[in-house]
């Protein structure tokens, strides 16, 4: 019963964007699950994709574990944590990035915040459910270079 009613709460708490729950998540996903995920991340035969962006104020580079969503001519990544991430303001200034995704590494530009709902066509019907059922109602949209 207890793990149940925590599940509804994290799902509820992100689809509302109720801040406490959206911060704990992003910290826990920062300390504990991006870590792992990026021994991995953007290899061939791997889900998770990487994001390298560089940081507005510092200069440096960075990487992030994301998962996209690849069209022919863009790429997206969903924004279960809304547009304040520090990776996304990095993009959004820099205008370009760098995703590593199945051991490729693929230069990206004209990166624009767009509605879910405004992309559902370019979305597999499964990522579309999940995408629903936490309430991302937006997503990065990044060009291919």
């Amino acid at each position: 019963g207890g793990v149940v009613v925590l599940l509804g709460l994290l799902v509820a708490g992100m689809r509302w964007q109720v801040t406490p729950v959206v911060n704990t998540v992003r910290r826990m996903n920062r300390s504990v699950t991006n870590p792992r995920v990026m021994r991995t991340a953007g290899n061939a035969g791997t889900q998770t994709s990487v994001i390298e962006h560089v940081g507005r104020r510092s200069g440096q580079t960075y990487e992030t574990p994301v998962d996209i969503i690849e069209t022919t001519t863009r790429l997206l990544i969903a924004l279960p944590y809304g547009v304040r991430t520090d990776w996304l303001r990095n993009v959004l200034a820099a205008g370009a990035a760098t995703v590593v995704s199945g051991g490729q590494r693929i230069a990206v530009e004209r990166p624009t915040v767009v509605a879910t709902a405004d992309v559902e066509e370019l979305i597999p019907v499964r990522t579309m459910r999940t995408l629903r059922l936490f309430g991302v109602s937006q997503c990065l949209s990044l060009e291919k270079s």
